[in-house]
């Protein structure tokens, strides 16, 4: 007996970010080719069925009237983009989000989308994320919604929320997952080629990356320094012995341009530069300690579970176990034999000397 397809809706509108609707749909589409039973039906919905310019200027054709769809659905996927404060404002199209959220088993977000879902009330009370550049802006039209910008995707219920473009990809693969269990997920992470899956508690950001260096020449270049130099000693006094200032004149300059205490900028990065050597190579954690700056095996593991809420074993599982139990996967090579600085050089990414996003209407 044929059981009857899970019915995915996602609902586009104009400005809406192609790769938004493209890694959900594709996703589900992959699943559907190595014989997920129930298989997905996927539609994208858009008001009045009209084609919609995607921000990128491609233009998408409806399937759907989002005024003529009715439930029981599947899953409910609203798309993010430059449209989205369009979208949100738009009380009809968030009646009809909200209308059919009520006959779905789970509602999803993805990037911007959230604020759409929050628009419509259902993530009032919730626990949600979006694009990091678009968490304050959420948080400050809906105070009601607790917005945490630093995770992949979040779940809270049945409502689901992603943080921008593709981790979409990270969100739909947890989906398939839930619905059809870790093999059949691995399989469509291994045709889409990518890891299964980024947990969703992994940071949206790097340190290395989030901001452009501080204006302060001073503080400029004990960033690099610090980022550079991970398995030194970068102590309060060492810092600011390097630097020709006194420790309370280091503190204030870290607090007022990077809003954290150099104590806790250092562990940041060297906990996201041991995450990156987890990911990307095969040593030990004792090896990986030492490389970043942590004085053991216990050091890193706090430091671990205070940045990204898991182990470091977990974490290496979590995105290294596709290629490690599965015999189609591609062969990693062995990066054992970096040595030094080398190898934490190939594992963190340069801060950028540029400035970043200059306002939210910017998407990176």
């Amino acid at each position: 007996m044929t059981t009857a397809a899970r019915r995915v809706v996602i609902i586009g509108y104009d400005q809406a970010e192609l790769l938004d609707i493209a890694c959900v749909s594709d996703t589900f589409d992959s699943v559907n080719r190595l014989g997920a039973q129930p298989p997905y039906q996927v539609r994208l919905a858009t008001p009045g069925g009209r084609p919609v310019r995607t921000s990128g200027g491609l233009v998408l054709a409806g399937q759907a009237a989002l005024e003529q769809v009715r439930g029981p659905l599947d899953t409910l996927v609203v798309s993010g983009g430059l449209g989205h404060l369009d979208a949100a404002a738009d009380e009809g199209l968030t009646g009809h989000v909200r209308r059919l959220a009520a006959r779905s088993r789970r509602v999803a977000s993805v990037c911007t989308g959230a604020s759409v879902l929050a628009a419509a009330g259902l993530l009032d009370g919730r626990r949600a994320t979006t694009h990091w550049a678009f968490a304050r802006q959420l948080a400050d039209r809906h105070p009601s919604v607790a917005v945490d910008p630093g995770p992949l995707y979040l779940r809270d219920g049945e409502v689901y929320t992603s943080a921008g473009v593709t981790s979409a990809l990270d969100l739909t693969l947890a989906l398939v997952e839930d619905d059809h269990g870790p093999e059949l997920a691995r399989s469509a992470a291994r045709w889409l080629v990518t890891y299964l899956q980024r947990p969703g508690n992994q940071a949206q950001l790097s340190i290395f990356v989030k901001d452009a260096p501080p204006e302060n020449r001073i503080l400029s270049r004990l960033v690099r320094h610090i980022t550079g130099h991970l398995d030194e000693d970068l102590g309060s006094a060492a810092l600011a012995a390097r630097a020709g200032v006194s420790e309370r004149h280091l503190a204030r300059l870290f607090l007022d341009q990077l809003g954290d205490t150099p104590a806790r900028f250092v562990r940041t990065a060297r906990t996201e530069a041991a995450a990156q050597l987890l990911e990307s190579t095969a040593l030990p954690l004792a090896a990986v300690a030492r490389r970043c700056g942590f004085g053991s095996t216990e050091t890193l593991r706090q430091a671990f579970l205070t940045r990204f809420g898991t182990t470091p074993s977990n974490h290496r599982n979590a995105v290294r176990a596709p290629r490690r139990t599965t015999v189609h996967a591609a062969v990693e090579p062995d990066h054992g034999g970096m040595r030094g600085r080398e190898e934490i050089a190939a594992a963190r990414v340069v801060v950028r000397t540029g400035a970043g996003p200059s306002n939210v209407s910017e998407r990176p």
